[in-house]
């Protein structure tokens, strides 16, 4: 009998993927999962915050409550989860799964590395810590021209512009929080972000662009949190995944080889506190399980630019500019983001 399923490396999104065009992404798409959403609102009934169901029938997206750490994470964790049970298996063997930042959390649930109920928790718990006021912050900054290449003296000027914050008061902090395709994302206290919105050339009158609401992750100003994590969450509760995970290193995970330790460990010691190399992981996708598609849940469309850049990069499939990216995704899409309506049909 012959397999006629494609390949698929799967990834999870991050913050910043549930916005105003995603409110009622869950009404929309998944009605039938109320049962699910309800697992993910034990802890936050218990914890007195607002139901996932509530945020996303909300009448209007409020910027204020929608993106706030401890509502957004698990809003994208709905979502992505959701989303990736829909993916038609009888299409697609995935072969490897992998997130950006707070994604790393939810591919680790999807893989079954934690149950639902433990995911639920620790996605909750991570995205609460900065309930009392977010440490630091982060914003993004172009590393790649136009037509999507490398950019020699954009890197440069960030790798000096970190060196220098370095040598500053000590209340300027500045570090490489994720490596993000075509994008550097710095993060820092404030006197350091500050220090890099003053060192750092305009660009498209958009660039550098602080990101709402979130915190300086990825960097040693959340070594407090990390250690608040591991105190909360016990080790005990993480599993070698079902299908191999990549993480913010490029590391991969095997499923009958994974030490569940150090899963925990890496998960929130190392990838809270150190830059979270989705590029990296990205190559190793593509290069170790050479997929037929890259499958990227909702909610949002935001990672498509920045996986577009990594492949470019990567040269894969021949591609080495924008301008092939684009003409690839017309005529035969590599790349399937289910926040796209045309791309999710292909895939669910």
């Amino acid at each position: 009998m012959t397999n006629n399923k494609q390949t698929a490396v799967v990834v999870c999104p991050g913050r910043g993927t549930y916005n105003k065009s995603e409110l009622g992404y869950l009404a929309r798409f998944h009605s039938d999962k109320s049962a699910f959403i309800e697992r993910i609102d034990v802890q936050r009934k218990i914890n007195g915050q607002p139901l996932i169901a509530e945020l996303d029938r909300a009448e209007k997206f409020s910027l204020a409550k929608h993106t706030a750490g401890e509502n957004a994470s698990s809003l994208i964790y709905a979502c992505a989860a959701c989303d990736f049970a829909d993916i038609n298996r009888d299409k697609y063997d995935i072969v490897a799964v992998t997130g950006n930042s707070m994604g790393w959390y939810i591919a680790l649930a999807v893989a079954n590395a934690l149950n639902t109920d433990n995911a639920a928790r620790l996605i909750n718990t991570m995205g609460s810590m900065m309930k009392g006021g977010v440490v630091g912050g982060q914003l993004i900054y172009p590393i790649v021209d136009e037509n999507w290449q490398a950019d020699p003296n954009r890197i440069m000027l960030i790798n000096d512009l970190i060196e220098d914050a370095s040598k500053q008061e000590s209340d300027i902090r500045l570090y490489w929080s994720i490596n993000l395709g075509g994008y550097a994302v710095l993060g820092g206290s404030q006197a350091g972000l500050k220090f890099a919105h003053s060192r750092l050339p305009m660009i498209d009158n958009t660039y550098p662009m602080q990101l709402f609401n979130h915190a300086a992750f990825h960097t040693p100003l959340l070594s407090s949190v990390s250690e608040q994590a591991m105190k909360e969450m016990e080790a005990s509760i993480f599993n070698a995944p079902d299908v191999p995970l990549i993480d913010g290193e490029g590391h991969i995970w095997q499923p009958h080889s994974a030490d569940s330790h150090a899963l925990w460990k890496y998960t929130l010691d190392t990838q809270v506190r150190e830059t979270y190399n989705f590029t990296k992981a990205i190559e190793v996708a593509i290069k170790e399980f050479a997929p037929e598609k890259i499958i990227v849940t909702g909610p949002g469309t935001t990672l498509g630019g920045a996986i577009g850049q990594s492949l470019v990069k990567f040269q894969w499939q021949g591609m080495a500019s924008k301008a092939d990216f684009i003409s690839k995704q017309k005529t035969s899409p590599f790349l399937l983001s289910m926040g796209i309506p045309q791309q999710r049909e292909l895939v669910i």
